[in-house]
């Protein structure tokens, strides 16, 4: 497994990235920014986090409604009612709120996504992502190797997902996986699966496999990835639920496709520092 591409190290206060932080995000389609969210903030998403799982507070997705490996066979089965996502994040308090749509959070996704003179505007998803990953023991999936954009309809697959790390992960717990510079590639239908997810068994794609970068990640840290770029996550081996927030971006002029999914909820501006 090869070593993970130098972490940034932009911070909340200076949230500005260096010439070779977005030169290397341009390159890999991914960026760790190590102690990006403040302890007192992060313990506030964990805490609500933790609160609304255990009154299984909706809108919810079932790991048995997924069906990934792993997974219940159904909502009737053992397991069948873990919970994978906690659904529409932004609307689930405010330290959900502060940490997706933060005024310094939107600086570090122009630089990244805008023009060098930083027109325009940057927007959350509400339809994709903006949930807490609940990756529960027992009962969680694992996740194959896919590209976000897959399911998603927008003008141009050019959108840019961040997780936020509400405590430790390694790859006991199943933390996420990356093939750097995939979304860059151009995939054949033949290369991946019904489900698009990516076929393992070509030989072409196991080079990729090659390259694969797996960053263990604190409470605080955060990932900023491509939609593009091809991702994994494993299960959760350990006893303890492993909590993440995970919110999607796309500027202004990149617009949902009318009558899609994608375009059911009005965006959330970004306001500029």
């Amino acid at each position: 497994m090869n070593p993970l591409p130098r972490s940034a190290s932009v911070t909340p206060e200076s949230a500005a990235l260096t010439v070779e932080e977005r030169a290397t995000f341009e390159r890999d389609g991914l960026l760790v920014l190590k102690g990006w969210s403040s302890p007192a903030l992060v313990s506030a998403a964990r805490d609500a986090s933790t609160r609304q799982l255990d009154a299984r507070e909706g809108p919810l997705e079932l790991e048995a409604e997924v069906g990934y490996p792993g997974a219940p066979a159904s909502t009737a089965t053992p397991g069948g009612k873990t919970v994978r996502r906690l659904l529409r994040a932004y609307d689930r308090g405010d330290a959900f709120r502060e940490l997706s749509t933060s005024a310094a959070l939107g600086q570090v996704l122009r630089e990244l996504m805008l023009p060098d003179d930083g027109s325009g505007t940057v927007l959350m998803a509400q339809a994709h992502h903006n949930c807490v990953m609940t990756k529960m023991p027992s009962y969680s999936s694992q996740t194959n190797w896919h590209q976000d954009v897959r399911y998603w309809s927008y003008q141009r697959p050019e959108l840019v997902s961040a997780w936020f790390a509400l405590g430790s992960e390694t790859e006991e717990n199943g933390c996420l996986s990356f093939i750097p510079g995939t979304h860059r590639m151009n995939f054949g239908r033949d290369r991946l699966d019904e489900q698009l997810f990516l076929r393992v068994d070509r030989e072409d794609n196991q080079a990729l496999l090659a390259t694969v970068v797996t960053p263990s990640l604190e409470a605080g840290d955060l990932v900023l990835f491509h939609c593009r770029l091809f991702h994994a996550a494993g299960r959760n081996r350990t006893q303890e639920t492993k909590f993440s927030l995970v919110c999607t971006y796309r500027t202004e002029d990149n617009l949902p496709l009318v009558g899609t999914k994608s375009g059911s909820v009005q965006d959330l501006g970004l306001a500029p520092r």
